[in-house]
């Protein structure tokens, strides 16, 4: 017996176009839900239903292990389409137990943990019901419109805290098995049994008012608590602090076009007490100069691939921090394992497709040489204010 988990990600949102691969605090929205279903123990296998070359193509850079797509019909994959004509689509289409274990995860609640996931599985397994389903408890007053109070009474009103609340349906996952579904017609059957997730998971992303709000609640409640505080900003130079061109005089002399924006964003990094450095594989006395001017803390150039990495952690070592503590751009696979093993990582809008595939990297509006740099920065100080 396994344990499926099923996304259906279609590409024809008409309130928020490709939703679904837009930019979510620093990833596309689907990576979320399915980094969640992908670092839970107990699923096997991560199913992406989609009719979209876009967002397969995206899914598939995340370099899952446990990820498939699935591509639906365009029939299932309509405005007016339902979820449970995908899901019936797919199992009918594929050969499973019927006693596997199916979890519907919906990609718009981005706030999923696998902590969640296994959670449910757990519950679900200990209470000998028939499927689960998970909620937001809810302490408000409900009423009907006929003025009839739904979940207390008004005559003796009680306060917040005395206060059981309400569970509300928060569409983040649904757990059943195949053979009921198929039975029942139904992501939910028999005797159910709810998992309870905070208030703040009922907030579902379906209009474009609710992105920001969204991103809020997603840096206080989810992101803050997996990340140290920044201690040290570094930066790659061609394709981050320069578009990457290579610029000639007529004598010969070779020139770099760097961005003022940019080193606007070093002065807002000192003013902040950040320490700065710049790590680059090239050697020039143009990248001397303008680390010169930056007035950075740090400067490592001739470092590639590794040597990037290492020097990073001699520049930990004379702070006294970990790589943990350290904020990174860069752009091109030199800088891989620099950035998957930094704190904090971005890249610029024109990254190659290897570096914007990284987990949790901030995938920036600006490219290189356009002020990626400073928007990084004020990104990172925003949310330490």
């Amino acid at each position: 017996m396994k344990t499926i988990a099923f996304i259906p990600v279609r590409g024809g949102s008409k309130s928020i176009p490709l939703k679904n691969i837009k930019s979510f605090c620093g990833q596309p929205l689907v990576y979320w839900t399915t980094k969640a279903a992908q670092d839970t123990p107990e699923i096997d296998e991560v199913i992406i239903a989609t009719d979209s070359n876009d967002i397969k193509n995206t899914v598939l850079g995340f370099n899952f292990s446990k990820l498939k797509v699935y591509i639906r019909s365009s029939e299932n994959a309509g405005d007016i389409s339902s979820t449970e004509s995908v899901i019936f689509e797919y199992l009918n289409s594929v050969v499973l137990n019927p006693s596997d274990k199916f979890i519907l995860i919906q990609a718009t609640t981005p706030f999923l943990l696998a902590s969640d996931l296994s959670g449910g599985i757990q519950r679900l397994k200990q209470s000998n019901k028939d499927s689960l389903l998970s909620c937001a408890s809810v302490k408000r007053f409900f009423w009907d419109k006929s003025g009839q109070p739904l979940n207390y009474d008004y005559k003796n009103r009680p306060r917040r805290q005395d206060f059981e609340g309400t569970f509300i349906e928060n569409g983040a996952f649904y757990i059943n098995s195949i053979a009921n579904i198929l039975e029942n017609q139904n992501r939910l059957s028999g005797k159910i049994e709810v998992y309870e997730m905070p208030e703040y998971t009922m907030t579902e992303i379906d209009e474009p008012d609710d992105w920001a709000y969204a991103e809020y609640l997603m840096k206080k409640h989810v992101l803050a608590k997996n990340q140290k505080p920044i201690k040290l900003f570094l930066s790659d130079v061609d394709g981050v602090l320069t578009d990457a061109g290579m610029y000639y005089s007529e004598n010969g002399d070779e020139l770099k076009k760097f961005n003022t924006h940019d080193g606007k964003g070093f002065e807002l990094l000192r003013k902040a007490n950040i320490k700065t450095g710049i790590i680059t594989s090239e050697n020039t006395k143009i990248v001397e100069r303008r680390a010169e001017k930056l007035k950075v803390d740090f400067l490592y150039q001739g470092r590639e691939h590794g040597g990037k990495l290492e020097s990073a952690k001699i520049i930990c070592k004379k702070l006294g921090i970990t790589l943990g503590e350290v904020a990174y751009i860069g752009d091109d696979v030199n800088c891989h394992e620099l950035l998957s093993n930094v704190g904090l990582a971005a890249c610029p809008k024109n990254a190659t497709n290897k570096i914007k595939g990284i987990p949790n990297i901030v995938l920036l509006e600006r490219n290189g040489g356009d002020g990626a740099f400073r928007e990084f920065v004020e990104l990172f100080l925003e949310d330490i204010q």
